[in-house]
């Protein structure tokens, strides 16, 4: 059997989601925004956009590659604005 949590963790524990829970969907909602800025600077070379920091991006993109989909269906893109990447 697993002891249980003594008292101080478990109170702290409660404190941290009564303190949290309100701003769950705010914390998800900034998380993704900076996800998306992230994908942009990622992938702005090859959506044409100029990107001073391309080439320290480049070893990140077969990293991202999954998750392109997502983002781009997210921004509002019905297909895939790349032409070497076929997700669509």
């Amino acid at each position: 059997m697993t002891e249980p949590k003594p008292l101080f963790e478990r109170l702290s524990d409660g404190l941290r989601e009564f303190y949290v829970a309100p701003y769950r969907r705010t914390f998800a909602r900034a998380r993704r925004d900076e996800e998306d800025l992230f994908m942009l600077l990622v992938f702005a070379e090859s959506l044409g956009v100029p990107n001073p920091a391309a080439w320290y991006t480049l070893e990140l993109m077969p990293e991202l590659y999954e998750r392109f989909h997502d983002w781009h269906r997210r921004m509002g893109m019905e297909h895939s604005p790349l032409d070497h990447i076929g997700c669509c």
